[in-house]
């Protein structure tokens, strides 16, 4: 058995939750494999919405396995909130869900350092959630990292002291205020709750799990266009969010990935600072943003809004090898006469059909104008009864792509889902 993967091809925020949720019925494992808890993937199913930062999104069918994999970076405060809120909902999460003991702890000071660095920059500022993810992942390429393992050793409290000091001489330096025991307290009794969940040896776990023929589906965070390697550098997060980060983040091989599917909305957001070739500033992006609710799970902070990007979404498939595409949020498009794609970006007076390396914010994108569709799209649940527009939207891309759209979903909730289009 082979593993599938499931993750964004734009700026993060493409729905992939829902889609998790979606399609976690056919299999077995469901494991998120980067990331920290920047991350927001939100269900909507029984009149309810939950929101996940660390937990995976198969975490609602209790028959299911979750895994949390070695890629991740761990808030044990974040990760407690959650599992509160998940408990009062009638789940009892240490049946299914697992802890890679290699993935690494965000510390207190890995937050405050976080937005000390953040406001030192001034205008430079990133765009940073302010989670700690960035100094974490930093430390864990520089060999200074806590891992969830870790937790159970003898010199916990030392390991945490070392490196917490070594961050307090860094914000020291940065002249930032903060206040750092009320953090101290509720860290370590969060990471006693981390505790009574069964930590792994993730890697071993999942071959173990696809060789007795289990199925496998890896969940990504964020978005392609924010990968460290491939994204928008430096306005980027700080892992692997395209596929080769599902190897790296389990511990599975290569060859052991069959299909990889794309997640992109029916047009582009994004949070933050950063270039954004789409992006739409006058009164159709407000409207995006008030129709799509576009506001940051997690920070609450209102997305950045423009037309779907085709150069971009390309580039994303091409880095994944993405064999099917799920469109999401076809039904914010509704109501508008005309819809824009951009199909080439404009640079130095030269069309060019690629990313590229350091003026993505330079560039003119060039669009193809298609009619839009009046239809009130959220009721419907076959693509007979979708409207030809919307499905010529849609044939436009697969032709763009050359890569079939298997899935659209037409609202936020669970069931608002056109399966097998």
């Amino acid at each position: 058995m082979k593993v599938d993967v499931l993750l964004g091809l734009q700026w993060g925020d493409e729905g992939k939750g829902k889609l998790v949720d979606a399609l976690t019925s056919g299999y077995d494992v469901i494991a998120r494999f980067q990331g920290g808890p920047n991350a927001g993937h939100t269900l909507e199913f029984g009149g309810q919405k939950h929101i996940l930062h660390t937990i995976p999104s198969g975490i609602f069918h209790p028959e299911k396995i979750n895994l949390i994999g070695n890629g991740l970076v761990i808030d044990p405060v974040v990760f407690r909130k959650e599992v509160d809120r998940l408990t009062a909902a009638g789940l009892d999460l240490r049946k299914n869900l697992f802890i890679s003991r290699k993935s690494h702890l965000i510390l207190p000071t890995h937050r405050i350092l976080d937005a000390a660095q953040e406001s030192s920059k001034g205008e430079g500022k990133i765009g940073s959630t302010l989670k700690g993810i960035g100094p974490a992942y930093t430390d864990k390429i520089g060999r200074e990292g806590i891992r969830i393992g870790d937790i159970d050793s003898h010199d916990f409290k030392e390991k945490y002291t070392r490196l917490r000091d070594i961050h307090l001489e860094k914000i020291k330096a940065l002249n930032y205020e903060f206040e750092l025991a009320p953090l101290e307290r509720e860290w370590f009794e969060s990471v006693d709750v981390i505790r009574s969940f069964t930590f792994v040896s993730g890697e071993y776990l999942v071959n173990h799990w696809l060789s007795q023929g289990k199925k496998v589906l890896a969940e990504g965070a964020q978005g392609s266009m924010l990968d460290i390697d491939f994204g928008s550098y430096p306005f980027v997060t700080s892992s692997n969010t395209t596929c080769a980060g599902a190897c790296t983040g389990l511990g599975v091989a290569p060859g052991r990935i069959d299909d990889v599917i794309g997640i992109f909305k029916a047009y582009c957001t994004r949070v933050g600072s950063g270039p954004f070739p789409t992006e739409l500033v006058e009164d159709n992006g407000n409207l995006l943003r008030e129709i799509g609710r576009e506001y940051g799970s997690t920070t609450g902070r209102p997305r950045r809004c423009g037309w779907l990007d085709l150069v971009a979404l390309k580039y994303a498939i091409m880095l994944n090898g993405v064999t099917s595409l799920i469109m999401t949020k076809a039904d914010v498009l509704s109501g508008f006469d005309t819809i824009r794609v951009a199909t080439t970006y404009k640079l130095n007076g030269k069309i060019i059909h690629e990313v590229p390396f350091d003026s993505l914010a330079e560039v003119e994108p060039v669009y193809t104008e298609l009619p839009g569709w009046k239809t009130d799209i959220r009721k419907l649940r076959d693509k007979k009864e979708l409207p030809q527009e919307l499905l010529n939207y849609v044939s436009f891309i697969e032709e763009q792509t050359a890569v079939p759209v298997t899935v659209i979903s037409v609202g936020p909730d669970r069931e608002e889902t056109v399966m097998n289009y």
